[in-house]
């Protein structure tokens, strides 16, 4: 008997080899439903070309979001917007969903990363499953106005799903980010006590740890001041703070140690060879430092998402650490929180966002207070954790019994376990996958939206609206509002002096460009229904909107006289709205130059030809004039040959 057939996942999200938090995510889950044997996996990687190399090390088949071709890369960079995008996949999504056809996709990412695959015609023909992070109240609107249209619909924390469930979308549900809990264990007291002298570090020091990507939204101010506090008002002498960061980006930490009073020497890091991976633990002294493993003179960097450490070599640094301190603004899940529980670490953390579920008694964490802030530009609820609660929460834990500590430890971990560990939720995505039905969607109708390089765009005296309106009536790129990082670039290019002209330009020639590669991508006769083969009629009319128009009234004729053919006409995407819904046309294509020869159209020789008969009325009345005599000829032309006039 043959084998049933696998069902196909397509996974957008970060590479499963990406050392962020959606990279583990991914390498957690695609490891889980890999070894089940019931699935054919294709990953669409964020961020790397399309046949990166290094893709081919996973196990199942990974491909990147990014063209191949670096004249198209160079193109996409020039806007922010357009290159921000393509990253996350915009860019060849319809390419990979047409080649793949999957069964099942699933979006991994902050929603703005994967919201534009909402409104693709194939999102709701097949089992379409968004699965995304949100931060902060109030949520965001596109994460609501899309909620009605994502039927699968699972956030990574449940404060935000609440929410959204109260404005009454009861659908949407926590699915919470996997952590692999085999990584993240307690080591013993002996080998706690060995990675300390291995490290240099004093066996009877006291460590509060942190661990994080060295962004604004992580309140590395808050813990500074926070942690001086509770030394000076302790009198503590003995004690260390453990900063698992990468220094040349966001905080400025050693100068922020200045202010708060915090000795440099007391702010550890993990570095981390380029070359033999060997990581350490030490103060900070700059980057590329001599690695004592392979001798490399300046091999050592602090840890990032570029070079970092492995799981197993992170798991050690959370062993090295007392308490583990977690100050933030707002965050989508924070995945150290559950490493360092996972570890059987007792937790501090901000209860505001991902943490309130943290801070839930059976998570047996200690809560950091904070107060509310409004962020810039967004108006969002930011969280500032008051540097005295956390001073407070250290204190608690230094004078807590060993006994305690180890009672809380172990709580922490067996909820951890329960609710993030990749069993628990690889188990629920796999019964989840296993439930949904089957499509039947044609992947040969999926194709992108092509662009209109020749809309006509008004003269509006607003530079904002201008912009808008380019991204919108140009790129068809309705979702792009003031927030997106391309608007901002060309209002500053607009401030710097640049003409409307020059950049009206870019967007013209990026929609020409984006057009020629639609085309390229779907064949011409893959535009053509293949069940209607030696029964297609064309009618071609390019422009403009007024000779497109006009046609429409004989269309009838058309029909009339050939009922068993089928109508295609062909014509500039600017055009298409004109002829939507026209019953008469069986199919709208976009205009190409080849259409001027009838031979190719229509067949010559060993040339099959497309259609049995291409009408092309626009070269009498766009290219060569031959219908005007003047005004004084009686002929009524019914051959279709001349124009609609």
């Amino acid at each position: 008997m043959p084998s049933e057939k696998k069902k196909k996942i397509l996974f957008q999200s970060d590479s499963a080899l990406a050392k962020t938090g959606f990279g583990r995510n991914s390498k957690a889950i695609l490891s889980y439903l890999y070894k089940t044997g019931k699935y054919d996996i294709v990953h669409y990687c964020g961020g790397v070309n399309y046949s990166n190399p290094d893709l081919a090390r996973t196990p199942w088949k990974s491909v990147g979001c990014l063209p191949d071709d670096q004249k198209q890369i160079e193109r996409l960079n020039r806007d922010p917007n357009l290159a921000r995008m393509a990253a996350y996949g915009s860019e060849l999504i319809d390419k990979v969903v047409k080649d793949e056809k999957p069964d099942v996709y699933i979006a991994v990412q902050d929603i703005w990363g994967v919201d534009f695959a909402v409104n693709k015609p194939w999102f709701d023909k097949i089992n379409s499953i968004i699965w995304t992070t949100l931060d902060s109240l109030p949520i965001l609107p596109s994460a609501i106005e899309k909620a009605s249209k994502i039927k699968h619909y699972w956030i990574w924390s449940d404060f935000a799903t609440q929410v959204l469930n109260e404005m009454g979308h009861k659908h949407v549900r926590t699915v919470h980010g996997a952590i692999d809990d085999t990584n993240f264990i307690r080591l013993s007291d002996e080998k706690r006590a060995n990675l300390r002298k291995e490290m240099n570090i004093p066996a009877d020091a006291f460590i509060t740890g942190f661990v994080f990507r060295n962004q604004l939204r992580k309140s590395v101010p808050n813990l500074l001041e926070g942690y001086q506090m509770w030394k000076k008002k302790n009198n503590i002498k003995n004690s260390y703070l453990l900063l698992h960061t990468h220094f040349k980006e966001g905080w400025n930490i050693h100068k922020l140690a200045d202010e708060y009073g915090v000795d440099k020497r007391e702010i550890l890091t993990t570095y981390i060879c380029k070359k033999c991976a060997n990581y350490e633990v030490k103060a900070h002294i700059g980057e590329e430092q001599e690695c004592r493993s392979c001798g490399d003179k300046k091999g050592l960097i602090t840890t990032g998402v570029s070079c970092g450490v492995t799981e197993e070599q992170l798991n050690e640094v959370y062993n090295l650490m007392d308490v583990y301190c977690h100050p933030f603004t707002s965050g989508g899940q924070e995945i150290p929180i559950q490493e360092a529980k996972l570890t059987e670490l007792i937790t501090l953390v901000t209860n505001y966002s991902c943490g309130e579920e943290m801070c839930m008694p059976e998570a047996a964490s200690l809560t950091l207070d904070w107060s509310e802030y409004r962020e810039h530009g967004t108006e969002f609820r930011k969280a500032s954790t008051k540097p005295y609660s956390i001073a407070k929460q250290l204190g608690k834990v230094y004078n807590m019994k060993p006994k305690e500590r180890k009672k809380l430890g172990k709580k922490a971990r067996e909820w951890t376990v329960k609710n993030f560990s990749v069993t628990s939720v690889g188990k629920f995505i796999e019964e989840y996958l296993d439930s949904l039905p089957d499509h039947s969607y044609n992947f040969e109708e999926v194709k992108k939206q092509l662009k209109n390089p020749d809309a006509q765009i008004p003269n509006i005296e607003d530079d904002s609206k201008w912009i808008l309106t380019m991204y919108h009536e140009i790129l068809k790129m309705k979702q792009v509002n003031e927030e997106d990082d391309g608007y901002k670039y060309w209002m500053s290019a607009i401030a710097k002096g640049m003409s409307r002209q020059e950049i009206e330009n870019y967007f013209r020639d990026v929609a020409k460009n984006d057009n020629k590669k639609i085309t390229k991508d779907v064949s011409f006769e893959d535009q053509l229904d293949k069940d209607d083969k030696g029964k297609r009629l064309l009618y071609v009319m390019p422009e403009s909107i007024g000779d497109v128009f006009m046609s429409t009234s004989l269309f009838r004729s058309i029909k009339e006289l050939y009922p068993e053919f089928n109508l295609y006409v062909a014509t500039k995407p600017e055009n298409f709205d004109i002829l939507q819904g026209n019953k008469e046309v069986h199919k709208v294509i976009p205009w190409m130059s080849e259409m001027e020869n009838q031979l190719w159209l229509e067949g010559h020789g060993k040339h099959k030809g497309y259609f049995e008969i291409a009408f092309l009325p626009f070269v009498n009345t766009q290219r060569i004039l031959t219908y005007l005599h003047n005004g004084k000829d009686k002929i009524a032309y019914s051959d279709l040959a001349y124009a609609p006039n």
